[in-house]
């Protein structure tokens, strides 16, 4: 999901609360350990570029098992990835064109479909903020952050209010961020993030965490994006405030530098539904047309509804094209067509003169939000873009310290694919806290994930659809009386959620 153009700004370590820890800082292998990672990395990166990732859906016929065709081309080259019978499919990397054909032709399957990626946006300008004053800060009083004053978006859904009223969330119950990763020793994330059940699907990035962070989890986030949309959900309230405080987190990271993967989204889902998350966030998304692939749009329909089955109550974002989504014809859009979703759009103010505001009217519908009556179902923060040079009408919230500049080389022919990528080096580098501010959707969804984790607290697990009810029935309605194409059913109001005003 593409993300516009962001700014990075740092707050030095031993500044207040901030100080550098040992087990936080980057400590990289051998020179030549690094460098054969990267080489691996990056040759895989240029590989998939080049030619695809080899990724396909394999869609069985009800009833029917096509694990036995799927072994007889694995013996020739491939990977199986994920096999899930009872859902009637499997994801199998490494294959070429010609085997996916020969599965194609097989009794027991009624389609192979090749992967669709989509990718996040590249780090924009960093630059450091200063003239802050970091006061003291209290896990149990959010709104006493450091840099409290720049979330107009918390402001927005009254979070405040429902935090003086004792709603700070529960840390029995689970959020799976499904995205980039986290970087879980930034102060806001320290020890709300379960790396028990975190794991990486990204065989290159890891690589990479272990050349250049060997001690670090691979879910430790190498983009930005994964730990901006985790702290929004939940945070320790010392540099930034979450929605809730208490609410643990476990990452599934189905995203890399320069791609995500829909097929390992969906594994990604199955992962985190089957390891007892109670609420599901996606900030990802993409588009393909329906009549090119028919077996997707039938699995992403199965996995949601697997996921709903377990308990699970998933909120996505809506997407970032200023598409209507009412009108898209043979388009898909992954994943607010999909069932039982609580799809989210973006809000944002339209004038802030410096990052502490003021803000101008914050519930303005995002120009960039993708919109639609039969699909948005809430909308929530996301910033503004009004003037794209402007990050103060932004998400502000940390930015990974083990976050990666890296870019691709271009074509070698004119039209080609791009060349290897690059690695530069270090995007927020410790011993400096970095911070981001970026505009999206992405960050929309992860607002009503919060509220839900709250909702969970207080309604008890295993009741999606009861939850979205909740949160639809509690939002502001704007835009046209009922449901609005833009807004849903309104802007989230947190503090009305959790019955901490009428």
């Amino acid at each position: 999901m593409t993300l516009g153009r962001f700014t990075v700004a740092g707050v030095l370590c031993g500044v207040a609360l901030f100080a550098c820890r040992p087990d936080s800082a980057v400590t990289p292998a051998s020179t030549q350990q690094v460098a054969a990672a990267v080489a691996s990395a990056t040759m895989s990166l240029a590989s998939n570029a080049a030619e695809g990732s080899g990724r396909y859906l394999v869609v069985f016929k009800p009833g029917r098992s096509g694990a036995g065709a799927i072994d007889q081309e694995l013996r020739s080259g491939g990977q199986l990835e994920g096999l899930h019978e009872e859902l009637d499919f499997a994801v199998v990397a490494g294959l070429s064109a010609v085997a996916a054909a020969r599965l194609r032709s097989s009794p027991d399957v009624s389609a192979v479909e090749a992967d669709i990626e989509f990718s996040l946006e590249p780090m924009g300008e960093r630059k450091a903020l200063s003239g802050i004053e970091l006061g003291p800060q209290s896990p149990t009083a959010p709104q006493t952050a450091a840099l409290f004053g720049v979330q107009w978006n918390m402001r927005a859904i009254g979070a405040h209010t429902a935090w003086a009223a004792g709603f700070l969330g529960s840390p029995s119950v689970s959020v799976a961020i499904i995205d980039s990763g986290i970087d879980y020793l930034w102060p806001d994330l320290a020890g709300r993030v379960d790396l028990a059940r975190s794991i990486s699907m990204v065989p290159d990035d890891d690589a990479l965490v272990t050349a250049f962070f060997p001690s670090r989890h691979p879910i430790t986030d190498l983009v930005f994006h994964g730990t901006l949309v985790s702290s929004i959900v939940a945070s320790n309230s010392f540099g930034f405030a979450g929605v809730t405080t208490r609410t643990t987190l476990f990452g599934v990271k189905v995203c890399g530098l320069f791609t995500c993967s829909a097929l390992t989204t969906l594994r990604g889902i199955l992962y985190a539904a089957d390891h007892g998350a109670d609420v599901i966030n996606l900030s990802l998304g993409g588009d393909f047309l329906k009549r090119a692939a028919p077996g997707a749009v039938s699995v992403f329909s199965r996995v949601i509804n697997y996921a709903g089955a377990r308990g699970a109550l998933i909120v996505v974002a809506s997407g970032n094209d200023a598409n209507d989504l009412d009108h898209n014809g043979d388009e898909y859009s992954s994943f607010c067509n999909a069932p039982h979703v609580v799809c989210v759009s973006a809000t944002g103010p339209t004038a802030a003169p410096t990052l502490f505001g003021p803000f101008t009217n914050p519930d303005a519908i995002a120009p960039y939000t993708n919109y639609g009556r039969s699909v948005i179902s809430l909308a929530a923060p996301g910033g503004g873009l009004t003037n794209p040079e402007n990050p103060n009408l932004y998400i502000t919230g940390p930015c990974s310290s083990t976050a990666l500049l890296a870019h691709l080389t271009p074509p070698e022919t004119p039209g080609g694919p791009p060349g290897p990528p690059v690695i530069d080096g270090l995007a927020c580098p410790l011993p400096v806290f970095w911070f981001v501010s970026a505009p999206g959707t992405s960050f929309s969804s992860p607002h009503v994930a919060g509220a839900a984790a709250q909702l969970v607290a207080l309604m008890g697990p295993g009741k999606p659809s009861q939850i979205r009810a909740a949160l639809a029935k509690s939002a502001d309605d704007l835009g046209q009386p009922g449901t609005d194409p833009f807004y849903g059913r309104g802007r989230l109001n947190f503090a009305r959620a959790v019955g901490a005003i009428p």
